[in-house]
């Protein structure tokens, strides 16, 4: 389906009152790059909450947790993107107000609870206010990336799609001891030899499809913009500890520069992926 085909499109979306105003950061930042041979995406980068939503009635030390940002995600998305010289976008919106990277009917689009903390402001959310959100922030996002991968492919680029996330040391009791995963569905192309990468020449317990699966859906990004065309993809997960420092944070930028440079220069991946060829 095509942002195009989007059933949750409104033609009265422009009678929604307005939800930012010019003191909010943007709806989604975009950061150029010289090459289009792969593209950056970070869908929890910003804690942000627009001053009309009265910061979801919660109180300021909530933003600076997991539940409303992939802490440390838009700091090496910037790296990354700078090291290898390839553009990217970043969502600017916190995951609380509304997720990019869940779809309209998905329960967590704006959690009315996210781990175990009650969230004030999006508890029986009406569906006009849901949708209001929906159409100012979070497709401005998606149909910013859908153009561009639009315009390359017009112009006979393929490009990979890397996503940039992170995730706690520990959830629920559980500890979580992988510092870096990967998540993929059907197209293995990108993910398989970066985790063998990972394991082999740089000794590391990289997770495979955890602590979340991309085998039960890579949420809404993947989905709308990588898998439909056919083209590589990855999404990388590392535990916020680990990128606790700006110091840990360069040297995991640098380590996933030198992983995915090869894959990224790969003239194999421009072929699109067959999923029947797959089964």
């Amino acid at each position: 389906m095509s942002l195009e085909d989007d059933p949750v499109g409104d033609p009265d979306a422009g009678h929604f009152p307005p939800l930012t105003g010019p003191r909010d950061p943007p709806v989604f930042s975009f950061v150029p790059g010289a090459s289009a041979r792969a593209l950056l995406l970070c869908d929890h980068a910003s804690a942000a909450v627009p001053a009309a939503l009265d910061g979801l009635g919660l109180p300021e030390a909530a933003f600076a947790r997991h539940i409303a940002i992939d802490l440390h995600a838009a700091d090496v998305t910037h790296g990354l993107a700078a090291r290898l010289g390839v553009p990217a976008f970043l969502h600017g919106c916190s995951r609380l107000v509304i997720d990019a990277n869940r779809a309209w009917d998905d329960a967590t689009l704006c959690p009315a609870v996210s781990d175990g903390t009650a969230v004030p402001g999006n508890v029986a959310l009406s569906e006009h206010a849901r949708r209001c959100r929906w159409e100012q922030l979070h497709q401005p996002y998606h149909r910013a990336i859908d153009a561009w991968l639009h315009a390359r492919l017009r112009a006979g680029d393929r490009p990979a799609l890397v996503s940039i996330h992170s995730f706690t040391p520990e959830l629920g009791g559980e500890k979580r001891r992988w510092p870096v995963a990967a998540l993929w569905n059907r197209d293995g192309r990108m993910a398989q030899p970066f985790l063998r990468a990972l394991r082999e020449l740089d000794g590391l317990d990289a997770g495979d499809n955890v602590p979340y699966s991309g085998r039960v859906g890579f949420g809404y990004t993947m989905a709308m913009h990588a898998e439909p065309h056919g083209l590589p993809h990855l999404l990388i997960e590392l535990r916020q500890d680990v990128l606790a420092t700006p110091a840990q944070r360069e040297a995991w930028i640098d380590l996933l520069a030198r992983r995915l440079t090869p894959l990224i220069d790969d003239p194999a991946l421009r072929r699109p992926f067959c999923v029947a060829s797959a089964d």
